[in-house]
């Protein structure tokens, strides 16, 4: 499918050179990498002041949409990745979000508090999707406005459908507007997935039509952190099910939330089930326990890839510790699963990683200039995000793909 791809003259930088653009508009997607508050040089701007550098990273996000004919009224889904210190409650941030948006603004978002970013004394990268007709048009939208749907704030999209897509913003456990079922992540996980089935059940959509989920959990990057409420989610799904990622995070700002689940979903815009293909290429990794989720999956024009990874077939990790020759193995079976889809590397529009490490712009660049050798000039958009530890013990690096290519015949 044809692309465009955006860079603003004087946008920020890498201080290294790298294929990835900042932006990539293909058919009604248009996929924007993590905007931060960097100068053209690579050096953070603004350093240590939060409400400065969500303002100026919208404000990045902003440029590369215009370059692509788009603007944030076009907005369908923000994933906002902040420092946590335990100073700045979720609502604080989501806050801040929101003044930097315009009122005809109104996207589902998800909020990710981690320990550290890329760079010291970044403490903010926001990516996200926008949706535009191929002619040009804006493209109307309904929400899922119900109770039990996070987040709280009305200047965010609980859950929202464009076209045939549909987003469910990341769902904290809530009953009565308070957190339920403190400290519990397998009975937290099971309220979250029952919000997300409520929230779809709105566009009369279910779980069937979900393609992408995606789950933050309070983990120490061990087996026993991970197993509990990956089963509690997989049971929603039937096999084959959506592709699917599952990070461990140190922490939430609000005490006793666990979990925080959200999810992509695809159905027809005359209310049919949409025809989707699933594939697991020989060989491929696999968990530690049985799953429902398969490691690439094509719906119409979308091709969704659970997180890629460098396990063995027991879930173990392979060159343990390694974070180049991880990254290489992770890269390698992306390109397994296009080539099973009918797709390859050229049909990449956005890569979302996260790797081990803390705020050192070594350890990002050491494994983003692998990622964006498997790309040829103008790449897909990407994030790259350090965190202290991954779902099992000696995996270091997880990359989410998102690519785009004609529909199947049927």
């Amino acid at each position: 499918m044809r692309k465009r791809f955006a860079w603003p003259r004087g946008h920020w930088d890498w201080p290294i050179g790298v294929t990835h653009k900042h932006g990539v508009r293909c058919g009604q997607m248009i996929w924007v990498g993590g905007q931060v508050d960097l100068t053209p040089e690579g050096e953070v701007r603004n350093a240590n002041q939060m409400g400065i550098q969500v303002a100026n990273s919208i404000k990045n996000f902003e440029r590369v949409l215009k370059e692509l004919d788009c603007q944030l009224k076009d907005l369908v889904k923000l994933l906002c990745f902040y420092v946590d210190d335990g100073s700045i409650a979720e609502e604080e941030f989501l806050s801040m979000v929101a003044a930097a948006l315009p009122e005809k603004a109104r996207p589902a978002i998800t909020t990710v508090p981690v320990p550290h970013l890329a760079y010291p004394r970044m403490l903010v990268e926001i990516e996200g999707y926008a949706m535009r007709g191929v002619d040009d048009a804006f493209l109307p939208r309904s929400y899922a406005d119900a109770d039990d749907l996070s987040p709280v704030q009305g200047e965010f999209a609980r859950s929202l459908r464009c076209g045939k897509m549909i987003f469910v913003s990341g769902q904290t456990p809530t009953k009565d507007g308070e957190l339920a079922y403190a400290g519990d992540i397998v009975s937290q996980t099971e309220k979250c997935m029952a919000q997300i089935e409520n929230a779809l059940s709105e566009f009369g959509a279910d779980l069937n039509d979900v393609v992408k989920i995606n789950r933050w959990y309070v983990g120490l990057g061990m087996e026993e952190d991970f197993e509990p409420a990956a089963l509690a989610c997989a049971k929603h799904f039937k096999d084959p099910g959506p592709a699917a990622t599952g990070v461990p995070l140190p922490r939430f700002p609000t005490a006793g939330q666990m979990i925080k689940i959200e999810a992509v979903a695809m159905l027809g815009e005359n209310g049919d089930r949409l025809p989707r293909r699933h594939v697991w290429p020989d060989g491929l990794w696999d968990w530690t326990i049985p799953l429902p989720y398969k490691h690439g999956l094509k719906c119409h024009d979308m091709i969704f890839l659970g997180g890629q990874v460098s396990l063995d077939q027991q879930g173990r990790a392979i060159s343990p510790d390694n974070l180049t020759e991880q990254t290489h193995r992770a890269m390698g079976n992306i390109g397994l699963i296009l080539k099973d889809l009918g797709a390859d590397y050229s049909d990449v529009c956005k890569i979302t990683t996260v790797y081990t490490g803390e705020a050192d712009h070594e350890r990002l660049h050491e494994n983003l200039l692998v990622r964006s050798s498997y790309f040829r000039d103008p790449g897909p958009a990407t994030t790259g995000i350090p965190l202290p530890v991954l779902a099992y013990p000696s995996m270091n690096i997880e990359i989410d793909a998102f690519a785009m290519a004609e529909p199947d015949e049927n």
